[in-house]
């Protein structure tokens, strides 16, 4: 039975004792300083709630889901197809990076490619690949929106570099303020005892079918966000959640809208729409989502336009027969704008000699230039691709104006 709602409820708070690690690298003055109860978030249920939103922003979220659909719709029509390459795979790698970036970790195009390939490109480059699988996890998992397919998006995450991936936290975690304490936090989630009623409660409200896409999702994440149930990497996490109801209302059907490039915009405005959440307003989130996705899609058509420029300009400079494997390798190269011999071979099942041929045709032609030149490992990379990633990411970076 729903429950009709004039306001939406806050955070509670609760009185919880603390004693700093004698682990804590700290003097006796600061750990005196340390001691004492703090209050951390109590999360009031949500899953039989209607949400308390006006007229405006009701038709600003009904007006966002029909543009993600119109988006998806035309990215597929225009550039889905064998002709043009992977659109899903850009998008969902620029969506990656962009997510990523708002936890401070910041990679170019060229060096997540080069992760992406298996180099070594450094641990940051590394996480946003991992955070690619996330993404995909979370498509995959679309229709299964459940806790236990929260703790395989937090796995998929961060398998192999993190313990806890795909474990609920058994500690207290907290946003902001001293490393030492929560006591000056700027947010302090719930103990760790409610963490996993608190997800169950939201995976029922994920499953609900009477709210409006771009809400469900607004609030959803805001929950997450707010329950804060992993050690590392909600944000991320969270933002994946995001594409997963997407899909599973049907909004999108094949592209990923890249809206953490959106949020990436007003990182600010984002967090302080989180604050008001807690306070007991959905109305900022709901509005920060959907302004995110505006900007994202206004984005990623450029990025879109800019990439079908590019492989039109190949068009004109490739003469190799129609049925050369150069063509083939060209559709790659718009999501992989780095590749070696082997991993050409393996991607299109031909052979080493093969692909090279096909790499040297591309290189003739100044779509690949060679940038590890080791006799063994060789790498090529497409700049035109890697400077069209790169502007999408500078583009995203920018601040909104005011006004």
């Amino acid at each position: 039975m729903r429950t009709v709602t004039t306001a939406w409820p806050a955070v509670g708070w609760e009185r919880v004792p603390w004693t700093p690690s004698r682990d804590a690298d700290v003097s006796r003055t600061q750990r005196r300083r340390h001691l004492g109860p703090f209050d951390a978030a109590v999360v009031p249920p949500i899953a039989d709630l209607d949400v308390p939103l006006s007229r405006e922003t009701l038709a600003v979220a009904l007006e966002a889901a029909s543009s993600v659909t119109r988006f998806d719709e035309h990215s597929t029509a225009r550039l889905g197809g064998t002709e043009i390459g992977p659109v899903d795979a850009v998008l969902l790698r620029t969506e990656s990076a962009s997510s990523s970036q708002i936890e401070n970790l910041t990679v170019g195009a060229r060096q997540l490619a080069m992760a992406a390939l298996g180099g070594s490109s450094g641990r940051d480059a590394a996480l946003v690949v991992r955070n690619v699988t996330t993404m995909r996890a979370a498509l995959a998992l679309a229709d299964r929106l459940d806790v236990e397919a929260l703790l395989e998006l937090h796995a998929a995450l961060l398998h192999g570099i993190d313990p806890d991936a795909g474990s609920l936290r058994e500690e207290q975690m907290w946003i902001g303020g001293s490393g030492v304490c929560p006591h000056h936090a700027q947010f302090v989630p719930p103990t760790h005892g409610p963490v996993h009623e608190a997800l169950g409660d939201l995976a029922r409200f994920m499953s609900r079918d009477d709210l409006p896409p771009m809400v469900q999702a607004a609030v959803a994440h805001a929950q997450f966000e707010t329950i804060h149930p992993f050690t590392d990497g909600n944000g991320r996490t969270g933002r994946a959640l995001v594409h997963a109801l997407l899909r599973h209302q049907r909004v999108t059907e094949r592209v990923t809208v890249p809206v953490s490039a959106g949020l990436l915009s007003d990182v600010e405005g984002y967090v302080a729409a989180l604050d008001a959440y807690r306070d007991g307003d959905p109305e900022p989130i709901v509005l920060e989502l959907c302004e995110a996705t505006f900007l994202a899609i206004g984005n990623g058509s450029q990025l879109l336009e800019r990439l079908e420029a590019v492989r039109g300009e190949w068009d004109r400079r490739l003469t190799a027969r129609r049925d050369a494997a150069a063509w083939k390798v060209a559709d790659l190269l718009l999501a992989q704008p780095v590749v070696s011999t082997g991993h050409v071979a393996d991607r299109l099942g031909v052979s080493g000699r093969t692909a090279q041929t096909a790499i040297d045709r591309l290189a003739a032609a100044g779509v690949l230039t060679l940038v590890r030149k080791q006799a063994r490992n060789r790498v090529w990379q497409a700049p035109e691709v890697v400077d069209a990633l790169d502007a999408f990411a500078h583009r995203a970076g920018r601040r909104r104006r005011s006004g």
